[in-house]
């Protein structure tokens, strides 16, 4: 075993994975580390591409209203640079045409929209911005295989060249280490390797399953609205379709279910899932419209809160999916990594650098950004009689009762809708919903009202 660098650089961060979390919390800590190393197990694609390591980015993908606000304030001017590179800004009150379990939502006049894009695309923008960045470099084609230090402190990490299971491990000490390597993180089992007791987490599963195609957009076609989402309705209608506008004028269409109405695999299985959605609306859209890849499955297995934020040995954050992770249908994950991204900015730079005291206050910053997020899938989550785990109980379905009466409201009532699609966009909490400009209408049963 050799040491890389030599002894432990003071100043240096790594961070293992250079997926989305892992470019933004490397972006985080310019400016704060002396030298930060991101290890990525793939090599990249010269240009925007889907990746090995990366096998939910074939699916459908979103950035929330403030998820491009954050990623805006992390990188200015990226915002445009998504729009030129054909990314799509939907309003979601006049653009999206969903059909709610309620119904179809209200439709109005709002600023508040999404980015829709392929997730190279996404990747691939961020990404360039980090590769300008002098204190950032990048291994790739090398796999972390375990962490460097003790119970109590993370002094670096163990790297080997991917596809080597023989080859020399080297070591890469660092004054910080964050994990953004995703869903698949080897973390926990890295951390009992070094004797740490494993971190609490809560987990639920819901057995969500995709299927995927792109497709050319007809030209010349004016359907009145960009993007489609046809919403599960509960343990009954546990289907669902989301149909996006992406780069190169052409759609993402993600198929998907919870446990027990997965999609089938292949051709027929695509066309038999599309005509067992709740309208016909999408499966009638499609019918002329020219594929433009194969189909994909995705299998993102549960959705886990890993609470670093309260036993995690020193020098350690972590980020992303890698801390928490959700069941895809809501669109929350790369919103949340751009949080996280965020959190570890506002520690380090409060701080004053990369040392303990500011891993701890990242910690708890990644995890409060989460907990909103999490709180309101995990809830979703558990309606669905084959989900596993979760939280329960008569506050989880007083919940579920108050919010079916808001989405009833949400279709006819655009200030209900409204202060719905700001707790879905991120950028209001899910307590906005319990305003007296909610409330009133939502127990009242009115169906009119003006969106403030």
């Amino acid at each position: 075993m050799t040491v890389e660098g030599g002894a432990r650089g003071r100043g240096t961060a790594v961070v293992i994975g250079g997926g989305l979390a892992g470019t933004l919390a490397a972006w985080a800590l310019r400016g704060h580390a002396e030298r930060i190393v991101v290890v990525e197990r793939d090599r990249y694609p010269e240009q925007p591409d889907f990746r090995a390591g990366l096998p939910q980015g074939r699916h459908a993908h979103l950035l929330l209203e403030a998820g491009h606000r954050v990623l805006e304030e992390l990188m200015p001017g990226v915002r445009a640079e998504l729009l030129a590179a054909g990314a799509v800004r939907v309003p979601i009150a006049s653009e999206l045409r969903w059909l709610s379990s309620a119904g179809w939502m209200a439709e109005f006049e709002s600023e508040v929209a999404f980015l829709s894009c392929t997730r190279p695309v996404l990747d691939h923008a961020v990404l360039e911005r980090v590769r300008g960045e002098s204190s950032v470099e990048f291994l790739e084609g090398t796999d972390v295989v375990g962490l460097l230090g003790s119970a109590r402190t993370v002094t670096g990490v163990r790297i080997r060249e991917r596809g080597q299971s023989s080859g020399e491990v080297r070591e890469l000490p660092a004054e910080l280490v964050v994990d953004a390597s995703g869903r698949s993180s080897a973390l926990p089992s890295w951390l009992a390797e070094l004797g740490c007791p494993p971190v609490p987490e809560e987990r639920v599963d819901a057995g969500v399953a995709y299927s995927s195609r792109l497709y050319h957009r007809p030209a010349g076609l004016d359907l009145g609205f960009t993007a489609l989402y046809l919403q599960t309705k509960g343990p009954d209608s546990p289907r669902l379709g989301v149909l996006l506008p992406v780069e190169g004028d052409r759609w993402i269409v993600s198929l998907g279910s919870m446990r027990g109405a997965e999609p089938e695999p292949g051709e027929a299985g695509f066309e038999r899932h599309l005509g067992l959605l709740r309208d016909p609306s999408m499966r009638e859209l499609l019918a002329s419209a020219e594929p433009a890849s194969d189909i994909r499955g995705f299998r993102p297995g549960p959705g886990v809160r890993r609470r670093y934020d309260r036993r995690s040995p020193e020098g350690l954050v972590v980020t992303g999916d890698a801390a928490c992770t959700f069941n895809p249908v809501y669109g929350q994950g790369i919103t949340v990594a751009a949080f996280g991204a965020r959190a570890l900015r506002a520690a380090v730079a409060r701080q004053g650098g990369i040392g303990a005291t500011a891993a701890a206050a990242a910690r708890k910053g990644i995890a409060a950004v989460a907990k909103d997020a999490w709180v309101m899938s995990s809830s979703e989550d558990v309606r669905f009689p084959s989900t596993t785990g979760g939280p329960s109980g008569a506050l989880v379905r007083a919940q579920h009762r108050y919010l079916d009466r808001v989405l009833a409201r949400a279709t006819t009532n655009p200030h209900v809708c409204a202060a719905f699609q700001d707790v879905m966009s991120l950028i209001a909490q899910p307590t906005a919903l319990f305003h007296p400009s909610v409330l009133v209408p939502v127990l009242r049963g009115g169906s009119g009202g003006a969106v403030a």
